[in-house]
């Protein structure tokens, strides 16, 4: 399954070259993941009012072109990868109007309790881990 989030860019986004910096793409993907999870039934929230933390351990981004003050961006989010205990997800920005792509990523996640000790989704929630089982493919 994949799911589109759009945004603006801020002006404030942008650095002196006058093109989105490129440490903003990161704040977009979590932004694009944030609502990726609500979208499918997951939000951050009760996930984590379940006990369950999904950290980022990496992050890859290949730039293509950059985006400007008040471009529309779409952000197409899917998981490419789950096992339980690690998931990947899959980004790819473009520009809503020129349709060029701007940036190709992803990024890597393990789930942990409160303690940051890893956990099998599988094991510790099995409602959670069937709705991104179902997202897949």
């Amino acid at each position: 399954m994949e799911i589109t989030y759009k945004r603006r860019v801020n002006y404030y986004e942008t650095d002196a070259m006058q093109i989105v910096h490129h440490s903003n793409y990161i704040r977009f993907l979590e932004e694009a993941r944030i609502y990726f999870m609500d979208e499918i039934g997951l939000p951050y929230k009760k996930v984590e009012e379940k006990g369950i933390l999904i950290p980022v351990i990496g992050v890859n981004c290949t730039y293509k072109t950059p985006a400007k003050f008040d471009d529309i961006l779409e952000i197409k989010v899917k998981i490419k990868e789950y096992t339980g205990v690690k998931m990947v997800i899959s980004y790819e920005i473009t520009d809503s109007n020129t349709k060029e792509a701007v940036l190709l990523g992803e990024t890597k996640h393990c789930f942990v309790n409160k303690d940051m000790k890893p956990i099998s989704l599988k094991k510790y929630s099995k409602e959670m881990s069937e709705i991104l089982e179902k997202t897949l493919g």
